[in-house]
């Protein structure tokens, strides 16, 4: 469940890196439970971003003086990163498929998306035989 958080950010590039750091807690929770479970280290998760100064910012500690008055515990990316744990990668805005849940989007690439995430037309129901 969603829940409005309750900060205020400067910039985009914080809000991206914030917002990136919350699937990396739930990652490092399940491959915990998943190494528990079948014994088995995970490879690197891929999380991808369309913020590339963000991910500058997870992979590279020089911009750490720049965002120092970000709450600590959002650098937890920047640990996991380091680990080789996850690793961010840059996706264009207009390429997101999840966008086709937030976004207003053409005819064409909602059709585009659709097909992308498997979803197919129902065929029509044509009554008892």
């Amino acid at each position: 469940m969603r829940k409005k958080q309750k900060l205020v950010s400067l910039s985009i590039v914080e809000v991206e890196y914030i917002a990136a750091s919350m699937p990396c807690c739930e990652d490092v929770w399940l491959r915990k439970l998943f190494s528990e479970i079948f014994e088995h280290m995970l490879d690197t998760t891929l999380i991808f971003c369309n913020n590339q100064i963000g991910i500058h910012l997870s992979e590279n500690p020089m911009f750490h003086d720049h965002f120092k008055h970000i709450d600590i515990r959002y650098h937890f990316i920047w640990d996991m990163v380091q680990q080789g744990a996850l690793r961010l990668q840059h996706t264009r805005t207009n390429e997101k498929v999840t966008n086709i849940l937030t976004s207003l989007l053409g005819k064409v690439k909602f059709l585009a998306f659709l097909e992308r995430i498997k979803v197919v037309e129902r065929p029509p129901y044509q009554g008892p035989t």
